[in-house]
């Protein structure tokens, strides 16, 4: 399938895991009717924002009333839907000891309800932007470590999650593995959101010559973690295509990859890397300044 429309459900997450899956699934229907093949909610759209809500609102994947949900409505109205984010636990056993670990993760579910394939956020968001924003992920969030990208009907998609899209080797990564459409559900602050959001997702369009999504949570003035919306398309070009406010919307964009391989072969970044002399010099860890 070369056209593929995406719907992006900027939606507002609220103290209530209940509440925002009714209002994932809602959007979701409107996304169908609307004719969208792909419904994207946000990152941790079932949980606040929160490290004391990441292990309050945790589910096991397996037993996870979030994604039987929207598993349930993937199939019944046949449409794809990327669940952005849930606080996934995990219980492992290591020499008869039990350890409970939780990861920030991303689920593709398919238009027959079935899960495809999952991303935990390789990148924790530490950050101390003095007088502005403070947040520590890893107080409750384990990291993943997987490259993750998925075989679709709309081609090779690479999913990846917020703070991950400032770590430019893992953009070429998903893209080196095929993906000509990379998404990363988020939730930028009012601090890093305007400074960074949008540049973000324009320079990792241009750098790979893929599509980026960037699909947020709305913003919540009352929240202890005020989320900077603007939920993004960019093309190859590095044009944003379709763009969100603060508020919560549904926006449905139509995404042609016949634009990746044009825009590829007028503009060949990829086939000119040259990869044998990074790869050389990476080994001998010496860079010439």
């Amino acid at each position: 399938m070369e056209k593929v429309k995406v719907a992006i459900c900027q939606m507002k997450v609220i103290d209530n895991k209940e509440q925002n899956i009714k209002k994932a699934i809602a959007m979701i229907n409107k996304a169908n009717e609307k004719g969208a093949d792909l419904a994207i909610l946000p990152e941790m759209f079932n949980c606040p924002y929160e490290s004391e809500k990441f292990v309050e609102y945790s589910e096991v994947c397996d037993d996870s009333y979030t994604l039987k949900s929207i598993s349930s409505i993937a199939k019944e109205k046949s449409i794809h839907v990327l669940a952005g984010s849930i606080p996934e636990k995990v219980i492992a056993k290591n020499d008869d000891k039990t350890q409970e670990y939780i990861y920030n993760t991303s689920f593709y579910i398919d238009d027959n309800g079935k899960i495809l394939g999952s991303h935990r956020k390789m990148h924790l968001f530490d950050i101390n932007i003095k007088g502005k924003v403070c947040f520590k992920e890893s107080n409750t969030l384990k990291a993943g470590n997987e490259v993750t990208v998925i075989d679709t009907p709309f081609g090779k998609i690479g999913i990846a999650i917020c703070y991950d899209i400032r770590f430019i080797e893992l953009s070429r990564l998903m893209t080196l593995k095929g993906a000509k459409i990379l998404i990363f559900p988020g939730a930028f602050n009012l601090a890093t959101g305007p400074a960074h959001w949008k540049l973000l997702f324009q320079s990792r369009a241009i750098d790979n010559q893929v599509f980026t999504i960037g699909v947020s949570s709305a913003h919540k003035k009352e929240s202890s973690y005020e989320s900077y919306g603007h939920s993004i398309v960019c093309n190859p070009w590095g044009e944003a295509i379709a763009q969100a406010k603060y508020d919560e919307e549904l926006i449905i964009a139509e995404i042609d990859l016949n634009e990746v391989d044009k825009i590829r072969e007028e503009l060949p970044i990829l086939s000119h890397r040259r990869s044998d002399i990074y790869e050389l010099k990476l080994k001998n860890n010496k860079i010439n300044k």
